[in-house]
């Protein structure tokens, strides 16, 4: 297997905690703890991304290679890789939780590709470290796969996100209280290897702020800057300044892409958001399925509904307000760090109404456009319609003839269908006349309709199906679905049954509609 060029400048130029007491603990006046990942009973890759080992350099020779199974299983190490576990703390559910890090996972190093580009490469679930809070360091399957195919998919449908390598199945059970009922049970584990140009979360900052280690704080920021953000420019608090202005624009632009295509993170505390803009930890999320902006897929939330999908927008801005308050002491002009919430208001509002537009097939939004389509959410939530399917099938309508016979399939109940029928057509009718002022071709309006509404995702069904199969020994559904959503907005007609409602069975069942926070 073909060696990669690794350049670890976070263990390079950050201070880090040497000791190698990997048990846990506070760890102060450190970025980072070295870690080894604890080998494993049997390591088997079970599927990989193509793309991203291309991406690496990596060829199909090299994913077949004895050792990469090895390597990415936790059990080897390659040459020049350098294990660490991140030091972070963060706010989660809306409280300070204190210092948090890298409990499950463990970055390996950052290689630099042929084009120059740096990729850190980060496993999840190979084993404890400082910051592993009394758990084993472990992930189970079924997290992993979800994990894995999920950044893929986000990747294909135009989100940023995080990627991923592979997914390797360990060959050891992994004990698991999935309901945090009281009945644990053993499932089989797994290791992902995550993929990022950088793993850096808001948490990385807010930790040393807290602790008033402002020196450690300056170190980072400026260390951040110039591996991250190389094209800013200016003296330091300019470049400063740059930078957290142009987060909360990643931020924004990031959400937006959430809410385009009905996407749930679930557990978006600080921890969790990434200082690129880049969808990452991929938890208990979930897709929209019959329209409901309260609808959160975490079971933990499920009273509280903070994460909840109407939400995601406000909790970025919150929790860009808390990255502002770690960022005080080092950003001398407030104004600038006043400026950010303006920022991303602006941008989420430009981004997401260009997205709406497109959505609908118009040209653009304008103010008379917000009763019909706040009228359409209404209904859409009302009469329990599929949120993909229904924005898939608008585009199909045909303009000279205007039935809702094309949107029939995004129903969930036939009884709020006939309830709702009239309403339905007179919304249409409003809808079709809109459409005609644009005197846009039907090929055109479709074309703009299905670049920004995918016909597959990844529903919490699909997954849980590919997850049970595996647990079996089957792994063929998940290369089937990671095949069908590379292409998430081609029709892929010989992969209908991928793009169907979810089942009637799948409505309340574990995995299809919530998800708990154990993995």
């Amino acid at each position: 297997m073909r060696p990669l060029n690794f350049d670890n400048r976070f263990v390079r130029e950050l201070p880090g905690d040497t000791d190698g007491i990997n048990m846990p603990r506070q760890v102060y006046d450190a970025f980072w703890s070295t870690v080894r990942p604890t080998p494993v009973a049997n390591p088997r890759l079970l599927i990989h991304s193509p793309e991203v080992a291309t991406l690496l350099g990596l060829s199909e020779a090299d994913i077949a290679h004895p050792d990469f199974a090895q390597i990415f299983g936790g059990n080897q190490l390659m040459a020049g890789m350098q294990p660490y576990a991140a030091c972070y703390g963060g706010h989660q559910f809306g409280g300070w939780a204190g210092q948090l890090g890298d409990g499950r996972a463990m970055s390996l190093g950052e290689t630099i590709n042929s084009a120059g580009e740096r990729w850190e490469l980060q496993l999840k679930g190979a084993g404890p470290t400082p910051y592993s809070r009394r758990a084993d360091g472990r992930a189970v399957l079924r997290s992993s796969v979800r994990e894995f195919l999920c950044s893929e998919a986000m990747h294909h449908l135009g989100i940023p996100t995080t990627r991923a390598l592979s997914l390797v199945a360990t060959g050891d059970g992994v004990v698991r209280d999935m309901f945090y009922d009281g009945n644990p049970q053993v499932e089989p584990g797994a290791i992902v290897c995550r993929v990022a140009p950088s793993f850096i979360r808001f948490g990385n900052f807010e930790l040393p702020a807290s602790r008033g280690d402002i020196g450690l704080l300056e170190q980072l920021v400026d260390f951040t800057i110039a591996r991250d953000y190389p094209e800013l420019q200016g003296d330091t608090q300019e470049k400063r300044g740059q930078w957290f202005l142009e987060i909360c624009r990643r931020t924004a632009v990031m959400i937006a892409h959430w809410m385009r295509v009905g996407f749930v993170h679930g557990v978006m505390n600080t921890d969790n958001m990434s200082i690129l803009g880049l969808t990452i930890d991929y938890g208990p999320y979930g897709w929209l399925e019959d329209y409901d902006p309260l609808w959160t897929p975490n079971t933990t939330d499920a009273q509280g509904k903070r994460y909840s999908y109407g939400q995601q927008p406000y909790i970025g801005h919150w929790n860009l307000a808390r990255l502002k308050d770690a960022l005080k002491p080092v950003i001398a002009d407030a104004s600038v760090l006043d400026a950010g919430s303006q920022v991303y208001a602006d941008t989420y509002s430009e981004t997401f109404g260009v997205m709406l537009a497109a959505k609908f097939g118009i040209r653009e939004l304008t103010d008379e456009d917000a009763p019909w389509i706040n009228g359409a959410f209404e209904l859409l939530h009302k009469a329990e319609v599929d949120m993909t399917l229904f924005f898939r099938n608008l585009a199909t309508i045909d303009l000279a003839n205007p039935t809702l016979k094309a949107l029939y399939p995004a129903f969930y109940r036939d009884e709020l269908l006939q309830q709702y029928h009239a309403e339905w057509e007179q919304w249409l009718q409003h809808y079709c006349q809109r459409l005609q002022r644009d005197h846009l071709s039907d090929m055109e309006r479709r074309q703009r309709m299905n670049a920004v509404n995918p016909r597959f995702v990844l529903r919490n069904y699909l997954a849980q199906q590919a997850i049970d199969q595996a647990t079996a020994g089957d792994n063929s559904m998940i290369t089937k679905l990671l095949d069908v959503l590379r292409h998430p907005y081609a029709e892929q007609a010989h992969c209908a049954k991928f793009a169907e409602k979810r089942p009637e069975w799948a409505r309340h069942k574990a995995g299809c509609s919530m998800l708990s926070c154990s993995s």
